[in-house]
């Protein structure tokens, strides 16, 4: 069985997010989706609602092919966390030349680091490339209208954050 591991903020999960998350599950048997969890920076939302987002999003767009994914939150290095959860791929999208520069780099390192993990970089669809939850979360704290770059479950999340 390939297990494959895709790590990432997902702060929020966004349309990008969930193109190269469907393309994993064609790859592998199970995907893990794990949300880095980093001590020193404050995420607009939980472990936990990023979590429901994911879940709820790959539900909508997968159907059953949702049920080889599950959701997990790690600290540390994701090579570490890959390899304690059992993955043998690393799922890296890619939307340009500055994100392949730097993930080629990142892919040295943790061959070194995990020789029997290896990076599968996934390019972005067109519709999805210019799409970055930065800037997600940008337009959402302005009032604007982001329902072209996040799944439903994420736009709602956003809408009912800054809401409040």
């Amino acid at each position: 069985m390939k297990t494959a591991f895709y790590p990432g903020s997902f702060d929020p999960a966004t349309n990008g997010h969930m193109d190269i998350l469907g393309r994993a599950l064609a790859l592998a048997d199970k995907v893990i989706v794990a949300i880095g969890i980093n001590p020193a920076k404050k995420g607009l939302f939980t472990f936990g609602e990023r979590k429901a987002v994911l879940v709820n999003a790959a539900n909508s767009a997968f159907g059953d092919k949702a049920n080889a994914m599950s959701v997990i939150a790690f600290e540390g290095l994701v090579v570490d966390a890959a390899k304690l959860h059992g993955a043998t791929i690393l799922i890296r999208g890619l939307r340009d030349a500055t994100d392949f520069d730097y993930e080629m780099q990142m892919a040295g390192m943790n061959g070194v680091m995990a020789p029997n993990i290896q990076t599968v970089f996934l390019p972005a669809s067109p519709p999805t490339r210019p799409i970055t939850a930065t800037l997600v979360r940008q337009i959402a704290s302005m009032g604007g209208d982001i329902s072209a770059f996040v799944p439903e479950a994420a736009a709602q999340a956003l809408k009912a954050h800054f809401k409040s």
